[in-house]
């Protein structure tokens, strides 16, 4: 059942106005009124967004007098942030055990080939090519929109 709430919080969060109305009823409580002057939409159109956030279980109304005010109901928020943070914890862990394993075979290379400053690698002639053509786009020397022409046979 929690997972089909999550999934519904996550389905209601995906349009950026229902982020903003949550945005906005973090900071305090507001009726549909309120919200609609915000945005260039009906009230209409607004109280459809609500719904949806409270069929996720994001807000809920309340009664007060004539007046209907929306709340943000925390409690999906921290369900949200629960899973996000499981799998947040999950990849940081990864990406610490490749930084260990990256470690380990810089200071393998440093050991065994100590040529220069740069951790025992040397530069060469392909991987200056390589470097050049990523950083252009285009091959050294080749014949791009802003390249020099070049006659085969020319002399200079």
């Amino acid at each position: 059942m929690a997972a089909d709430q999550l999934s519904r919080a996550f389905v209601a969060l995906a349009d950026p106005t229902r982020r903003d109305i949550v945005a906005r009823l973090s900071v305090r409580d507001a009726g549909v009124g309120e919200l609609a002057e915000s945005y260039a939409m009906s009230m209409q159109a607004v109280s459809k967004h609500l719904k949806v956030l409270e069929e996720a279980g994001l807000v809920s109304r309340s009664r007060d007098a004539q007046r209907r005010p929306c709340h943000l109901e925390p409690r999906v928020l921290d369900l949200m942030t629960v899973w996000i943070e499981r799998y947040r914890r999950q990849a940081e862990e990864r990406f610490d055990r490749l930084d260990a394993v990256l470690a380990a075979m810089d200071g393998e290379r440093d050991e065994t080939d100590p040529r220069d400053e740069t951790g025992g690698r040397d530069r060469t002639d392909a991987q200056d090519r390589t470097d050049a053509r990523n950083e252009t786009g285009e091959r050294p020397g080749s014949t791009g929109p802003d390249a020099p022409e070049q006659n085969e046979g020319a002399t200079s």
